[in-house]
């Protein structure tokens, strides 16, 4: 399966990481501020949050679209296959932001997208209750002059933490 995958990274790395990806033979489709847009499979995300060293996270794009009203947010993100990424046990947290957007309240545009994404994995899966007990889904819902842009997470803590004081020592002095 063909996935639209999003590096992020810091502010004026974008070369650096635009590099990494080219080096593990992906094709750049897009160069932004603190964000690199690539082709791959479900093994180029593994392979990205494995080698990467200069990218903060690896995402994936579920959809992009333009919603001036709640209603078009709500079945945008309703009509995005959820089931097929998470399982019925899956515990998911809808995260945020909005800069020059009609849409401005991020804590509402969150509960819709909740809201939405609940209602899609009701209808596939039969069910009225979601335990939320399984793996974690981070889901983040950007807002960008009225264009949204929804990924899933991949990577968890953030690729700069990978190793850090796994065990702790006491200070050398």
């Amino acid at each position: 399966m063909k996935l639209e995958i999003i590096a992020t990274s810091t502010f004026g790395l974008e070369a650096v990481v635009k590099r990494e990806i080219e080096n593990l033979g992906y094709k750049i489709i897009q160069s932004e501020d603190a964000k690199i847009t690539f082709m791959g499979d479900e093994r180029a995300v593994v392979r990205a949050n494995l080698w990467l060293r200069s990218a903060d996270r690896v995402q994936i794009k579920m959809a992009e679209f333009k919603a001036l009203e709640f209603e078009e947010l709500f079945q945008q993100v309703k009509g995005i296959p959820w089931e097929e990424w998470i399982p019925i046990d899956g515990k998911f947290v809808v995260n945020g932001s909005s800069v020059k957007s009609k849409l401005f309240s991020v804590p509402a545009c969150q509960s819709v997208a909740e809201k939405a994404i609940v209602e899609r994995l009701k209808e596939a899966y039969g069910v009225d209750y979601f335990e939320k007990s399984g793996a974690l889904y981070d889901i983040k819902i950007t807002l960008l002059k009225d264009r949204v842009t929804v990924t899933l997470d991949t990577t968890g803590p953030g690729l700069h933490k990978r190793g850090y004081r796994v065990a702790m020592v006491d200070a050398p002095m």
